[in-house]
């Protein structure tokens, strides 16, 4: 019993008591430290004193207390002068108290949120600070993820702490004219952590629920420290309906197209929630590329049976979307969406013409779907020469036996 409520604070209220400490001392390792500490601490004391009445306080108390005994400690002590006192002030307030002359969202895990996706930092650091201070991953997991050795994780979240603290990055929420672009970074990465579970570059697995459900995760805390900013909605439900296939995608490790899943193995419940987020999204009246794809994925999964899905109105959202977010996937799937309205040499022809422009070269989707629009339109021997180019840029494992398999067939 104990433990599980340890487990449970730490999922639930580690980003934020971490938070609050940075806000006090200024300091990550040292936060993170002192939280760690108490979260131990508490594993060997509860057991015996029992689980407090306010777990999440206690913890928080600890870690507060392990800190001003650090700092006090710690040399240079003129320098810690300032962190010290408001670190006693809040332990005498027996709460948080603010820093003077902060605007905005005053929530400190949103706060911790928007200094991990500084634009001083590169994404990678980004995505990796993320993960390790708000999500609480080890560096160990948050390496794995990404297929790179601990140390190299290790060491670029210890350069992303040093870049925070030696420019001085403020820890707050933008406000004004900054918050926007500000808001699209940390949207920006919570997405690139959730395509990197939902469709592994190299793991062996091709979907890694791990990090799905991490972003998802925090994807909802973004969502509701900033209920009305509509894109912060639009990428949850996104997530949440790409993920509710998640289970379908993958049988006996092979892959199974959108159109051949077994639709029964579908999450409702996360499809109906999704829906419900974007269509609330796109009321707000300020719409963003999050909630079109998002209203793209509800279409797909409202579809009881394949020849039920909308696909004049997911290509024509699609067109929409190309306007606010014009990228060659975007005219990519706008090209497939066509094709599956019934226009298969309309959508070839866009290919053809991303083709030309030779920007999706190293792209295996893109040979893979045009090799798959000219089988249908009986070009045989363009189409395996398609397949066979996706194969030659095509990395994972379970894509490269569903690529195989289709040029074996063709």
């Amino acid at each position: 019993m104990p433990a599980r409520v340890v487990e449970r604070v730490y999922r639930e209220e580690r980003a934020a008591i971490v938070a609050g400490l940075i806000r006090l001392c200024g300091d990550f390792s040292l936060a993170e430290d002192v939280v760690q500490d108490a979260f131990s601490k508490a594993l060997e004391r509860w057991p015996d004193e029992g689980v407090p009445p306010n777990p999440a306080g206690w913890v928080a108390t600890s870690a507060r207390r392990r800190a001003i005994d650090l700092v006090r400690r710690a040399e240079r002590f003129r320098e810690k002068a300032a962190v010290l006192r408001r670190l006693e002030e809040a332990e005498a307030e027996a709460g948080p108290v603010e820093l003077p002359g902060e605007d905005g969202p005053q929530d400190d895990r949103l706060r911790l949120l928007f200094t991990c996706c500084h634009p001083a930092l590169s994404t990678e650091a980004q995505v990796a600070l993320t993960l390790r201070v708000v999500g609480g991953l080890s560096t160990r997991e948050i390496a794995r993820a990404f297929l790179v050795p601990d140390t190299t994780m290790g060491q670029r979240i210890v350069r992303a702490k040093a870049k925070i603290r030696d420019a001085g990055i403020p820890f707050r929420v933008p406000v004004g004219p900054a918050l926007e672009p500000r808001l699209g970074a940390v949207l920006s990465v919570l997405y690139l952590i959730f395509n990197e579970g939902y469709a592994a570059t190299e793991s062996r697995e091709l979907v890694r629920g791990e990090l799905c459900d991490e972003a998802i995760r925090l994807a909802r805390l973004v969502v509701e420290l900033m209920p009305r900013e509509p894109e912060t909605g639009g990428l949850l439900a996104l997530m949440l309906l790409h993920h509710a296939r998640r289970d379908a995608r993958v049988e006996d490790d092979e892959l199974v197209l959108l159109e051949d899943q077994d639709r029964t193995r579908w999450d409702r419940a996360a499809i109906d929630e999704g829906a419900a987020l974007v269509e609330e999204a796109l009321r707000m009246g300020r719409v963003g590329p999050y909630q079109l794809q998002a209203a793209i994925a509800a279409l797909h999964g409202q579809a009881v049976a394949p020849s039920d899905t909308d696909w004049p109105q997911i290509a024509a959202l699609y067109t929409v979307l190309g306007r606010l977010h014009p990228t060659p996937v975007v005219r990519l799937n706008r090209a497939v969406a066509i094709a599956m309205a019934g226009d298969v040499p309309g959508g070839l022809a866009i290919l053809d013409t991303l083709g030309d422009e030779g920007s999706l070269d190293r792209y295996h989707l893109f040979h893979s779907a045009r090799a798959d629009l000219l089988r249908r339109l009986g070009r045989t021997e363009a189409a395996r020469a398609a397949y066979r180019q996706a194969l030659s840029v095509c990395t994972h494992p379970v894509e490269r036996r569903f690529l195989e398999r289709r040029l074996s067939h063709s």
